[in-house]
């Protein structure tokens, strides 16, 4: 069989792919926090019919001659651009501004995020919509008493109360991780992230997460009643879906070409 035919077949495989990365770009154009996807190419294996040959002392050197086999997808990136800010006027939606996440934990679990859309629970714990804790510097969940009088959150992460007896004080200070490579970060659905290998996350020396105060060590601050929307650029989104059904018919044609001279040959016998 033509190898042109395989090659259109891995080349409408990857734009198949890369139409779903974009699709769920779109999908998630209003999540908070989220990250869009993309998606890069590789070339597949390429069959060598002549190698190359160094110069000798009567003829120059010859390069080789190789027949690509078409293409398949290399990778698939979360960008981790900052999203923009959108103001809520809820005292408890928090964005990060610059790098750095939240810290969630169940008990068992720890989970990442940059959406800051947070609640109070019964006990008075501040947790995201699923419920899992959010974890303050000194490694433990962060609680707002449901006796004071005001709470407000500065860009540095100190939860600021007012008690009942009109005197300040500080609920906690809410921690952010640091990854030197979060494109490596491993999503789990629900706007979260685990750890992985890959991901770089900073750690103390006897292995426990590194808590880190907002606006120190080149992280970013904590923006009280705003939240990060979704990074994904429409307009973009859109142009790379035009290019994606270009290239997917392309290859469509390709396939019904080699098809055509296939069945040239088989009409050879008459």
């Amino acid at each position: 069989m033509l190898r042109s035919m395989y090659s259109g077949i891995s080349g409408m495989r990857g734009f198949q792919t890369k139409l779903d990365v974009i699709g769920n770009n779109i999908a998630n154009v209003n999540t908070s926090g989220f990250k869009k996807g993309r998606v890069a190419f590789q070339d597949m294996m390429s069959q060598t019919t002549r190698g190359a040959q160094g110069p000798t002392g009567n003829r120059g050197g010859i390069n080789p001659i190789q027949v690509g086999l078409g293409s398949k997808v290399g990778s698939v990136d979360n960008i981790h651009t900052q999203g923009f800010l959108q103001t809520t006027g809820n005292a408890l939606d928090l964005a990060i501004e610059g790098n750095g996440m939240f810290i969630l934990s169940d008990g068992q679990t720890t989970y990442f995020t940059r959406a800051g859309n947070f609640y109070l629970d019964e006990e008075g714990f501040i947790v995201n919509a699923d419920g899992y804790y959010l974890i303050g510097t000194d490694g433990n969940r962060i609680r707002i008493e449901d006796n004071i009088q005001s709470f407000s959150i500065a860009t540095d992460g100190t939860v600021n109360i007012v008690g009942a007896d009109g005197n300040p004080n500080t609920a906690g200070t809410i921690a952010l991780a640091r990854f030197s490579n979060p494109a490596g970060l491993e999503k789990v659905g629900n706007n979260l992230y685990i750890d992985t290998p890959n991901a770089g996350l900073s750690r103390t020396n006897d292995g426990n997460i590194q808590y880190f105060t907002p606006e120190s060590e080149g992280l970013g601050k904590i923006v009280a009643s705003a939240l990060e929307m979704s990074n994904v650029d429409l307009a973009e989104e859109f142009t790379e879906m035009i290019v994606a059904q270009r290239g997917f018919q392309a290859n469509t044609r390709i396939i019904t070409t080699s098809d055509e001279i296939l069945q040239e040959l088989v009409n050879l016998k008459r």
